[in-house]
């Protein structure tokens, strides 16, 4: 996590042409034109240090073929929604990474915000919580992409919280992360749960595959999860595409409404009018608490009032992200120990299952309570 930034371009002279009308295969489970631009980057890739898995090798052939298995129970044969984004091991030291292709013209301050989060002056801030960038690389066939090196990283509720304590710490996390970010004048403009994830680090038993989390990056030994109290994880907050940085002078910027994954920011819905887009930050923090936790547990009736106002219909109703910190440490401090270790009991959760989840919560807490184990899991900074 604390590698430094580096930009690596290649010289104009060594330019790769790449066909991407090369043939790739179309039979069910083949590589769609998304994928194939992994695939055409591979032995570039393999150069700068980075392994992509078999199935975007150039020779790779499918290890269904042949045979009557379907291609959907192979580990080639599984691919992503999300195919800007890619996996990677690196040959350095064998961690997996996550590799992400920026198009600059659509996203052109990606690059520029997620560097800055991680240079050397800021990355060592245990309030930074912004994903952390490894390297940059710039395409040797398409000056309009870039590829950024990230560390390989888990949506923030999987496996789901056990305890108010678990999710006190990840309002802690977003909270100082957002106000960490706006006291370098950036808003992030699109947080919503896809967009908040965590090092999974002792969290699992071992690096498991993108796309079958319940199995090992090979594929071949099935991954075995915790709990975040007996392993506190850290929250990040990923990708930068639509923030935007303003200079220090510039007290309340105004931009055109933009929409991310969240469609209900109610200064949106019926005016293009533009507008500050940190008190549109502080919305969707609220929202996405409420939606989360709030509204699926009565549990967290004691963050019904900041939440409240998190997400008032008028922004400047809405109270600033110091003012959000100030008022959930009074909450947090008034919670006491009992309450942090109660299991959070989901509205739909049906009797037989809360009975089960139960018996194995109080066999949990019993041992947290021998061992000393801080109800609020603080990770190490």
């Amino acid at each position: 996590m604390s590698a430094s930034v580096q930009v690596q371009e290649a010289a104009p002279t060594a330019k790769r042409v790449i066909d991407l009308s090369l043939p790739a295969p179309l039979e069910e489970g083949g590589l769609d034109f998304q994928e194939r631009f992994w695939r055409d980057h591979q032995k570039w890739l393999e150069e700068r240090g980075y392994l992509l898995r078999p199935r975007y090798r150039p020779d790779w052939v499918p290890s269904w073929k042949g045979t009557k298995r379907d291609p959907e129970d192979c580990e080639d044969g599984l691919t992503s929604w999300y195919t800007q984004i890619m996996d990677a091991k690196r040959l350095s030291d064998g961690a997996i990474v996550i590799l992400k292709r920026v198009v600059k013209t659509k996203h052109p301050y990606e690059a520029e915000i997620s560097q800055l989060f991680s240079a050397e002056a800021l990355r060592a801030d245990p309030r930074n919580h912004c994903v952390p960038i490894y390297e940059v690389l710039e395409s040797p066939s398409d000056g309009d992409v870039t590829i950024l090196v990230m560390p390989f990283l888990r949506p923030y509720n999987a496996p789901r919280f056990d305890t108010i304590g678990e999710a006190i710490e990840l309002f802690r996390q977003l909270f100082e992360g957002v106000q960490f970010m706006h006291e370098h004048r950036v808003a992030h403009r699109d947080i919503m749960n896809a967009n908040v994830m965590m090092d999974p680090t002792g969290l699992v038993s071992e690096p498991y595959h993108p796309l079958l989390p319940h199995l090992s990056y090979d594929g071949r030994r099935k991954v075995s999860t915790s709990t975040r109290t007996r392993h506190p994880v850290k929250y990040y907050l990923i990708d930068f595409g639509i923030s935007r940085r303003y200079p220090a002078d510039c007290a309340s910027p105004r931009e055109p409404p933009i929409w991310g994954g969240v469609k209900t920011v109610p200064e949106f819905q019926h005016s293009n009018e533009p507008r500050d887009p940190f008190p549109t930050d502080i919305y969707y923090l609220g929202n996405l608490v409420r939606q989360n936790f709030v509204e699926k547990s009565a549990a967290f009736a004691f963050m019904n009032s900041l939440v409240g106002d998190m997400v008032q219909d008028d922004p400047a109703k809405r109270p600033t992200i110091n003012e959000v910190v100030e008022r959930f440490n009074k909450i947090r401090a008034s919670l006491s120990t009992w309450t942090l270790r109660s299991r959070i009991v989901h509205r739909k959760d049906s009797n037989i299952v809360g009975f089960l989840r139960t018996i194995r919560h109080v066999y949990r807490t019993m041992d947290y309570i021998v061992t000393r184990t801080p109800a609020i899991p603080t990770p190490r900074s």
